[in-house]
């Protein structure tokens, strides 16, 4: 069975529910949904560094998927990105190469703040985890717990020719990037939940999965802002 790793924010709970709810209507396979949640040694979600403990919590085996889900939308079946798996590899990622299009993420939230670039911003978002290839038995619970942010989001413990790359359909940063095949709509900037990004792109498709999370075949639609 599958296992998917998904990190869950309560400031965007509704965001974590809308997501899973699109993963299971679109799989066609069993999986196994795990959040993670809870709060960090500095204030931060717990995903924000357990999803490096993924490879232990599996036991370093088998393989596994971590999305960041709070603020994203599958628009594709994941056993197409199971499929993906390389057993070469320690990990794969979409490796995103760009510089932000906007000073600030979040507008008009209670936690709207800035949006800086920095070396694979978002390429630790999704990660096609290899939990039993060697270089990932470094990342144990007190290797992660001494580990700087920058060392982890940037996978310092691996040599460049063990991150495998995935096609960009799989994490398209909406509001950053265009694509015409889009497998998972990364709402990066903020969900459409918020009314700044009430009208993004892909934003029918994720007010859609909410109607039917909410009211099942009812499909009452769900008012969105004036």
């Amino acid at each position: 069975m599958l296992k998917v790793f998904c990190g869950y924010d309560p400031k965007e709970a509704i965001g974590f529910h809308v997501f899973c709810q699109s993963l299971i209507e679109q799989s066609s396979i069993d999986m196994q949904i795990i959040p993670l949640h809870g709060m960090q040694r500095d204030g931060t979600q717990s995903f924000t560094y357990s999803r490096f403990l993924v490879p232990e919590m599996c036991g370093f085996k088998g393989h596994a998927i971590y999305l960041d889900a709070s603020d994203m939308l599958m628009l594709a079946d994941i056993a197409e990105l199971a499929e993906l798996f390389d057993p070469s590899l320690s990990c794969q990622v979409v490796k995103h190469d760009y510089e932000t299009k906007h000073s600030k993420k979040f507008i008009g939230s209670d936690y709207e703040s800035e949006n800086r670039s920095y070396p694979r911003k978002n390429w630790s978002s999704l990660i096609l985890w290899n939990c039993e290839h060697f270089p990932n038995r470094i990342l144990t619970t007190e290797y992660v717990s001494k580990q700087s942010g920058e060392h982890l989001h940037r996978f310092g413990w691996l040599d460049d020719s063990r991150i495998g790359e995935l096609p960009s359909c799989w994490n398209v940063l909406v509001g950053e990037m265009d694509n015409t095949d889009t497998k998972i709509a990364h709402f990066t900037l903020g969900i459409p939940e918020l009314s700044h990004y009430e009208l993004c792109a892909y934003s029918d498709e994720w007010y859609d999965t909410k109607n039917r999370m909410l009211y099942g075949p009812m499909q009452r639609k769900e008012k969105r802002y004036a």
